[in-house]
């Protein structure tokens, strides 16, 4: 006697419908609220192209950039410090980094926009003197509070990219003759890249955004060209609202170079990685005696 073949029961995911279903009607109650608000959307785009804003949206990337390239040199430097065999300098840059992260950038930055109620001239014998308020503009204030505080950051980050790296690649490039300058620069950080650039991108879109803090001090970036545009014409929320299409279209176009980054170091058969891996394969690893 043949056996009855069992019915086909399909699982019934009732908690996905449900989950659906209130997420669309989140958004639902969302548009009806913004379809009532008080808000001219047809003038948003009209604010996308006021001088000020423009002005406002180069001074951000300009700042976000300069302030985040700082940081990464800084970082590196402070990275190889924190793994140096010399105390002074693992001190130190512990205690950089203990002192740059510990407080707020919007701190950091009013310290250095009034750093002239402590050093009223800044002087190097024989190359410059100049009062600290002329040298210290609300632009360099804040391109210091957040080039120094991210330089932190980015110690962290490079330090833990350098060791995920296995020792023995290091042993084997000296092996070879490889100075530790050398190294550092064609086997230990194309390997390490992989690590260091995703936080590095994330970083960078939180500069982005950072450089709204300088806001406070008059630096002209884009939420300080919104409140200058609303104050004349009392349309806080489209002007607002002009600044936030800046800020996605920017942190989109980061987005997409971190993606870009992430996939030329991080493909396993190609990129810096591969051919670091590639050049030592076969090399005989030499250990020192003790």
């Amino acid at each position: 006697m043949a056996e009855a073949e069992l019915p086909i029961v399909r699982l019934g995911h009732w908690g996905r419908w449900i989950a659906a279903a209130v997420i669309v009607a989140l958004l639902v109650v969302l548009g009806i609220a913004l379809g009532n608000a008080q808000i001219e959307w047809a003038r948003v785009p009209e604010f996308l192209w006021y001088r000020v804003m423009v002005t406002g949206l180069v001074n951000t990337i300009v700042l976000a950039v300069l302030s985040q390239g700082v940081a990464i040199v800084l970082g590196v430097v402070i990275a190889l410090l924190r793994r140096s065999a010399n105390p002074v300098a693992r001190w130190f840059a512990g205690g950089y980094i203990w002192l740059f992260r510990g407080l707020p950038v919007l701190l950091q930055i009013l310290l250095w926009y009034n750093l002239a109620l402590v050093f009223p001239v800044i002087s190097i014998p024989f190359l410059f003197h100049e009062q600290t308020n002329v040298l210290i503009s609300a632009f360099t204030a804040a391109f210091l509070g957040l080039a120094l505080n991210e330089s932190a950051y980015m110690a962290e980050i490079v330090r833990a990219g350098l060791n995920s790296v296995d020792s023995g690649q290091t042993e084997a490039a000296k092996s070879i003759g490889m100075t530790p300058g050398m190294t550092l620069r064609r086997v230990v950080l194309p390997q390490a890249m992989r690590v260091i650039i995703p936080p590095t991108g994330n970083d960078f879109i939180n500069m982005l955004k950072g450089t709204s803090m300088a806001s406070v001090i008059g630096v002209t970036e884009l939420i300080h060209a919104a409140n200058n545009i609303s104050s004349n014409n009392l349309l806080v929320m489209e002007t607002l609202l002009a600044a936030a299409v800046w800020y996605m279209v920017v942190v989109t176009v980061a987005g997409i170079g971190q993606h870009q980054l992430e996939r030329a170091f991080g493909t396993a058969d190609r990129g810096p990685m591969a051919r670091a891996a590639k050049a030592l394969r076969g090399v005989p690893l030499v250990r020192s005696n003790p």
